[in-house]
């Protein structure tokens, strides 16, 4: 990148590469399905617990559990099922990507500045 570029060129341009454009792609064919996923499951959380009230006040067995009690915990398993599948994912895949390109923007910016 020239050195004359300001920061915003510089960001626009970085967009435009097939290199983010890849990265963006990968983001966002994880993120998707995570995001639809954890989002049917919550809706089906809260239109059971509005529209089948007799199902998720059933005990199980003679203790004070109820279905709705254990629907209401799986959402907080899911939620940090999710997290860490998003942190490993990041790990593996994303951040080896992205840091080049981050890398090629902070050398950017040096060169900007002196």
């Amino acid at each position: 990148m020239p050195e004359s570029t300001s920061i915003a060129e510089r960001s626009v341009e970085m967009q435009r590469s097939p290199e983010f454009q890849r990265l963006r792609r990968t983001f966002m064919a994880f993120i998707l399905p995570m995001t639809a996923l954890f989002l049917a499951w919550y809706l089906a959380y809260v239109l059971l617990a509005g529209f089948a009230p007799d199902f998720f006040a059933a005990r199980l067995g003679e203790s004070h559990i109820t279905v709705g009690l254990l629907f209401g915990l799986g959402q907080f398993v899911s939620t940090f099922a999710i997290t860490m599948l998003y942190s490993r994912w990041a790990n593996r895949v994303y951040d080896p990507q992205a840091d080049p390109l981050a890398a090629r923007m902070e050398q950017g910016e040096q060169r900007g500045a002196a």
